[in-house]
């Protein structure tokens, strides 16, 4: 079985995120570019989170990940945004001047989900009905009437 996978159930969910720090200040990136991408992906591992693609760009971060059915894209960003900027001030506490109250990061972020085929989720679809036919779980015909109880 595919770890994406239970008894009745089959998932793929990728999403394309992009946040910012705050006010986009864009000094940090030259001296803590490669700390805050190791910070994110142990984050990320400690949730089941799996990073396709990231990239730290001067004045935001992009990512490509796959967040398990459990958690929701809001509760991700919660979970990367807060405790990364924990660990952050807790590793550079000068950084506490510039962004007051451990606020980090913006509050806004972005997100997209990714579909890789199209034609393969058309085809998965089309395959199910016939599936569920064999399997007798639906019936296109129905026998009686639900409304007037007419055969």
């Amino acid at each position: 079985m595919d770890k994406n996978s239970l008894a009745h159930t089959n998932w793929n969910c990728n999403y394309h995120i992009v946040f910012a720090p705050k006010y986009r200040r864009m000094v940090i990136f030259g001296n803590l570019k490669a700390e805050i991408g190791q910070i994110l992906r142990d984050l990320c591992n400690r949730k089941g989170i799996i990073i396709h693609e990231a990239e730290a760009c001067p004045d935001r971060i992009h990512m490509l990940i796959s967040i398990p059915m459990k958690y929701s894209v809001s509760e991700v960003m919660g979970y990367l945004k807060g405790k990364s900027s924990l660990i952050i001030f807790e590793r550079h506490a000068n950084l506490k001047y510039k962004y007051g109250s451990r606020h980090f990061w913006c509050r806004v972020y972005f997100v997209d989900t990714v579909v890789k085929n199209a034609k393969k989720i058309e085809e998965y679809t089309k395959s199910q009905l016939q599936k569920d036919m064999v399997a007798d779980q639906i019936s296109i015909k129905e026998f009686r009437d639900p409304f007037t109880g007419e055969q």
